[in-house]
């Protein structure tokens, strides 16, 4: 990862105000950024009540949504009209009401190959960036929205998959992931993910307590070691807190 700044947790009651807390964060990022703002977006079923809270009038119009750019973690390597898709989903639910087409970076994913759309991504980062190299004192993301997988996967960031090592690419291929499903996936690293001035995890429901609790705990997992360099948050819903849980 390219650094690792301040991580702190926000409890909600309840998953409509996890959107609430989430989409507030957000759009406090972006009010914070005058010129071109990127957001990297995350799949799943928990951001999803997020980007329809996104798309109701009273969140939507305070977006410039001709300066924001929008980018995905993660992607299944299946067509944007697959119900499998991270980014056709967002698109569906969001981008596509809103977002001007050029504002929008899926991954590409008509190539059938992970590790060919994963070069053809890194290289639209790259262009996005203007640089090659990231720099810690320009982050490439205002904001990169992550979960966490019930294995401690965040992204397509698997436990023992040999991307966690990669320290020089922005993006690479995953073979077929070990989770449902069953498909190759084209991840960003963690230098990519962590290039942002804020990184937001998104954790509800109690079926994600036992591993959130490991991730807190400090356990070497990937939800673990992708961290900000700016702030890292957690923002969890009551269910999902460890018990005993003492945090804001």
């Amino acid at each position: 990862m390219v650094g690792a700044g301040e991580q702190q947790v926000i409890r909600a009651p309840d998953a409509t105000a996890l959107a609430q807390t989430t989409a507030n964060r957000i759009l406090a990022r972006i009010d914070a950024n005058h010129a071109r703002i990127a957001i990297c977006l995350s799949g799943g079923s928990t951001p999803a009540r997020l980007y329809r809270l996104l798309a109701t009038p009273a969140y939507c119009s305070r977006i410039p949504w001709e300066r924001v750019h929008w980018f995905i973690g993660d992607e299944r390597l299946v067509t944007q009209n697959d119900p499998r898709s991270n980014m056709g989903h967002v698109r569906g639910s969001l981008l596509d009401r809103f977002a001007p087409a050029s504002n929008i970076h899926p991954i590409p994913t008509d190539t059938m190959d992970p590790d060919e759309s994963a070069w053809l991504y890194e290289r639209e980062l790259k262009s996005f960036y203007e640089a090659g190299q990231l720099d810690p004192a320009r982050p490439l993301f205002d904001v990169v929205l992550l979960g966490v997988g019930p294995d401690g996967h965040t992204a397509s960031l698997f436990p023992g998959d040999r991307a966690l090592g990669e320290t020089q690419r922005w993006v690479v291929g995953v073979g077929n992931a070990p989770v449902v499903p069953l498909l190759p996936r084209v991840t960003l690293t963690f230098p990519a993910l962590g290039s942002c001035r804020e990184m937001l995890f998104m954790v509800s429901g109690h079926e994600k307590r036992a591993i959130l609790t490991r991730v807190l705990g400090g356990e070497n997992l990937p939800a673990t070691r992708a961290h900000s360099v700016g702030k890292t948050v957690f923002v969890v819903d009551e269910a999902a807190l460890p018990e005993g849980f003492r945090g804001n």
